[in-house]
């Protein structure tokens, strides 16, 4: 029997037995307590700091008591202004809306793992959570009222219900059996429902997104010979319409047809084609926020490697998904991944960081299963060295990302700031709602000053209301604010967002 002083000698063994005993401790905390670090993460280094962006402030003006509706881009959908309604129709508090969606978006990880918990191990799932809600662009996103981190965690439980539909005796996380006949399987139908319900929900927050998530699941269903079921075919289906209902039917109301909507979609985001975008994702992974056009060097390239080796770690965690008789959940995650950035990497011309984002949460099950291959698949004695080392690369990019956040966050406080000190600096000169605002960067700017910004303006037409005209220094007016009054706004601090306000004499017709 070794002593106290010898067993001190092996600390090894000491930590390959708190792995082991990590494994065995297959709890739902682990979800709860990685769900919470992520709202907390968000709370501490996001929220309290920053203000609304463009393509926010499009979203909440659909719902907002404080301002007039902007226009709606033929690009967008209804989903992300129904998840804000509730706030935004009841305070125009920017602090209470973070609060919310940092609050929504750390219970929405939580679901989206829980949906793999028959096919993972907690533990592991937990990691997978980890590593996609450490990311700069998980944490910038998650108090944002933006549809892309909302896209994948439907997508995450999407996929994760889809295998348990398919698959419903996969309450072993040890040996899911995933290669049994679909005969001595029936589908599961409660999984069956809440996954078409997630799919609904990623078509309804962003359509294009979810055409990919439906059809690589459909291509999936013909592909596998265990999951040919027309219920689950038919489940992808009908999430699908029911949540693109909505977009489709505005499609006919305000463009005349789906395919118009589409067209003009298309031509507001410089069309679709082939276009070779992994290197200007590869340039935008540590920010700028939207390249466009992708013409900015390669920031901080030592801090990057993690994504040039993410397809590696994709493809390790599959060999190690076959070893532990999980391949095929393994190959849907990354499958599904893959499609939902196909459009991101190949056909537009231009990035940003958020798009790939529901590529990132289905990719994290694959690393998962890569990390938890490394930690299982070896001698016991060195699964603690194996564990320390994880803990230490995980560590460092978890610092690595949050020091991007830091970077970012700074960059956009002053940023979107200045739309809110051009706001105060218009209603100094009289633009009060019910107000107008026009020009350069009017979406926000007028959000900010809660005037609207969709109307036009012609020459000739008489002004009944404050208007304000917004051009850049040394750009001349429209055509209709030539005899407007000229005022330069001194609260702008980014030299980006430098404009001059035109503003109109109340009651003169525009010349």
């Amino acid at each position: 029997m070794s002593s106290p002083a010898e067993a001190g000698l092996r600390p090894p063994r000491s930590v390959a037995a708190a792995v082991d005993r990590v494994r065995q401790a297959d709890s739902v905390w682990w979800l709860v307590l990685v769900a919470a670090a992520f709202t907390v993460a968000q709370l501490a280094l996001v929220v309290p700091r920053l203000g609304l962006s463009w393509d926010e402030t499009v979203y909440i003006s659909q719902v907002s008591s404080h301002a007039p509706a902007s226009f709606f881009d033929p690009a967008r959908a209804r989903g992300i202004p129904l998840l804000v309604a509730p706030v935004t129709l009841i305070t125009s508090s920017v602090l209470a809306l973070r609060i919310y969606l940092a609050v929504a978006s750390g219970a929405a990880l939580f679901l989206a793992l829980l949906c793999w918990r028959p096919l993972r191990p907690a533990w592991q799932l937990a990691l997978a959570g980890v590593m996609f809600g450490g990311l700069w662009t998980t944490l910038y996103y998650g108090p944002q009222a933006m549809p892309d981190l909302w896209v994948a965690f439907s997508s995450l439980a999407a996929v994760g219900l889809f295998l348990q539909a398919a698959s419903p005796a996969t309450g072993s996380k040890s040996a899911p059996a995933e290669a049994s006949s679909p005969a001595a399987k029936p589908v599961r139908w409660r999984a069956l429902t809440a996954m078409a319900i997630c799919v609904a929900i990623a078509a309804l927050v962003r359509p294009g997104d979810a055409l990919y998530l439906a059809a690589a699941l459909g291509i999936a269903v013909i592909a596998v010979r265990q999951w040919r079921r027309w219920q689950l075919l038919a489940a992808v289906v009908v999430g699908f319409a029911a949540g693109a209902a909505d977009w489709v039917i505005e499609a006919y109301v305000r463009f005349g047809s789906a395919l118009n909507r589409l067209h003009e979609a298309g031509a507001e985001q410089g069309g679709f084609g082939f276009h070779f975008a992994i290197w200007d994702e590869l340039r935008s992974v540590n920010g700028p926020t939207l390249c466009r056009p992708c013409t900015v060097g390669l920031r901080y390239p030592e801090l990057s490697l993690w994504w040039l080796a993410l397809p590696v770690l994709v493809v390790l965690g599959g060999y190690a998904a076959y070893r532990a008789g999980r391949l095929a959940s393994s190959v849907l995650a990354a499958a599904c991944g893959l499609s939902l950035a196909f459009q991101y990497l190949f056909l537009i011309n231009y990035a940003a960081p958020r798009f790939l984002l529901p590529a990132y949460a289905l990719a994290a099950i694959p690393v998962a299963d890569a990390i938890g291959g490394l930690l299982t698949g070896i001698q016991r004695d060195l699964r603690g060295p194996a564990a320390l080392l994880v803990a230490v690369v995980l560590g460092v990019q978890l610092l690595i990302q949050a020091t991007v956040l830091e970077h970012q966050v700074a960059e956009k406080v002053s940023f979107f700031g200045d739309y809110k000190r051009i706001a105060s600096d218009l209603r100094s000169l009289g633009i009060r709602p019910p107000c107008l605002v026009k020009g350069v960067q009017d979406i926000p700017v007028a959000f900010y000053a809660g005037c609207a910004s969709a109307p036009g303006f012609a020459v000739g037409q008489k002004v009944t209301e404050p208007v304000a005209v917004l051009v850049a220094p040394g750009q001349p007016p429209p055509a209709y604010a030539r005899g407007w009054t000229l005022h330069e706004l001194p609260g702008i601090q980014s030299q980006l967002l430098k404009v001059n306000a035109y503003v109109a004499p109340r009651g003169q017709a525009g010349r």
